[in-house]
């Protein structure tokens, strides 16, 4: 191994003292920098709709009533709140077994349905059929339907 110079010596010292001046300079000027940004995405566009569903037991007579049970099934990717419901009656045959025979109550409070669910609960409503005067034959044969719609 080769003898350092008092010249090398010099000039070694000098490198450092460069390197670290350098280096120190690179320092501050990194904890000294200020500077503004933005950034943007957009959010989810929620499209899926909520399909809402009604189920109720068969086979209902004039005078009687059946729990209506309200379910929600969710594909979207993120939660989503449904408002209060609206029920309504339909017959498959109207001019002999009116939907005014007929009143079906819903469940009024927002419910929120996690993403990614089938058959969630909304809540429970009554279906009734009124007993009138008139033969209510025609309905004895008849489907029954309860349309929900939200709020």
């Amino acid at each position: 191994m080769r003898q350092m110079t008092k010249k090398n010596k010099i000039a070694a010292a000098a490198a450092s003292v460069a390197l670290v001046a350098v280096g120190g300079g690179a320092a501050y000027a990194y904890w000294s920098t200020t500077g503004t940004g933005t950034g943007s995405a957009a959010a989810a566009s929620g499209n899926n709709v909520v399909v809402l569903h009604t189920a109720f037991d068969k086979d209902i007579a004039p005078g009687e009533t059946r729990t209506v049970t309200y379910t929600a099934d969710n594909a979207n990717t993120s939660s989503t709140v449904v408002g209060s419901l609206a029920a309504s009656v339909a017959t498959s045959d109207p001019t002999n077994c009116p939907a005014s025979w007929f009143g079906v109550t819903a469940p009024s409070a927002p419910t929120t349905v996690a993403a990614k669910t089938t058959g969630a609960s909304l809540g429970e409503g009554i279906l009734t059929f009124t007993d009138t005067a008139t033969n209510q034959d025609a309905c004895k044969a008849a489907t029954i339907t309860v349309n929900v719609t939200s709020k």
